[in-house]
């Protein structure tokens, strides 16, 4: 056989799999760029009822939050005929109740993830899981009508903020423990065992490598529990009575919160009213964006650098 026969039956195989293979790689290009569509159809169909909630809130709320007044004065002697008054006092008592709320929720739903990951093993462990999932998918005025069963009529004590925290304690913890599970799940084994090999003990390694690796994701669930809780209303209505008046004291009297703000002039059905109802949405809005992005930056800044 000569060189040129030679030559010519090698190409032939490699013509037919080089073709095959531009046909694969074509029938691939299609269907990933089908996907790319479709992802980019269902993005922009998700978009279209949030923008549609945000703009209708930002033009019918915004108004009253260019007002100083509305940053600087309660609503005390403001009735739903008069237009001002401000959401000072119901700012304040919703900062208020979610970091009570946050202080309780955060360290017990941290540690008993760290169980739930770290330790947790045998029929203990799988009772918490399981606990936990059904926190999971009570809802608000359960948690709410529970709490009001034990602090008011059994123990006969009044209805106060710290209560409305005790249900929102029951809301947050679920959605704390399972966001740092997944993040303590991401963490590497090889730094637990490399830390293991330096002699480290399990709770120092845990506090020193395990929490730190994992701290930006541990911020991501904190603030979604708390995103969660700040807008609840169900607790607030039965266990924290509205007060116009700007009132700081969890264990005393009555509790203004943005959310009852809401339904409260919600319910007065005039101007005035329904546009302090659309301000205090979007002051609730901003209010939990503003924690989001505090949050990403503490998140950001305590980032374990290799």
């Amino acid at each position: 056989m000569t060189s040129a026969e030679t030559t010519l039956s090698s190409s032939v195989p490699r013509t037919a799999a080089t073709s095959g293979f531009s046909h694969r790689s074509g029938g691939r290009a299609i269907r990933n760029e089908i996907a790319r569509i479709v992802m980019w159809a269902a993005f922009l169909i998700a978009m279209v009822p949030l923008v549609w909630i945000l703009g209708s809130v930002l033009v019918k709320g915004g108004q009253l939050l260019l007002d100083a007044h509305w940053w600087t004065n309660s609503q005390r002697g403001i009735t739903a005929r008069h237009v001002g008054g401000g959401a000072v006092h119901a700012i304040q008592g919703t900062l208020i109740e979610a970091l009570a709320t946050a202080v309780i929720a955060v360290p017990i739903g941290i540690l008993t993830a760290i169980y739930l990951v770290e330790y947790g093993r045998g029929v203990l462990a799988r009772a918490v899981s399981f606990m936990v999932d059904i926190l999971t998918g009570v809802p608000s005025i359960v948690a709410a009508l529970f709490i009001y069963a034990v602090w008011v009529t059994t123990f006969g004590f009044q209805r106060v903020g710290f209560a409305v925290c005790l249900a929102l304690v029951l809301l947050m913890i679920p959605v704390v423990v399972r966001s740092t599970e997944e993040m303590l799940k991401l963490v590497p084994n090889e730094l637990r065992e490399a830390s293991y090999a330096l002699g480290v003990p399990k709770w120092k390694t845990v506090v020193k490598v395990v929490l730190p690796t994992a701290f930006s994701g541990i911020v991501t669930g904190v603030l979604l529990g708390l995103a969660r809780i700040m807008g609840e209303t169900a607790p607030l209505l039965i266990l924290g009575p509205y007060t116009k008046d700007i009132a700081t004291n969890l264990f005393s009297g009555l509790m203004p919160t943005l959310p009852t703000m809401i339904n409260i002039d919600r319910q007065q059905a005039l101007q005035p009213a329904v546009d302090r109802v659309w301000a205090a949405s979007l002051t609730l809005i901003l209010l939990i964006l503003v924690l989001n992005l505090v949050g990403r930056m503490v998140a950001r800044t305590g980032k374990v650098r290799g």
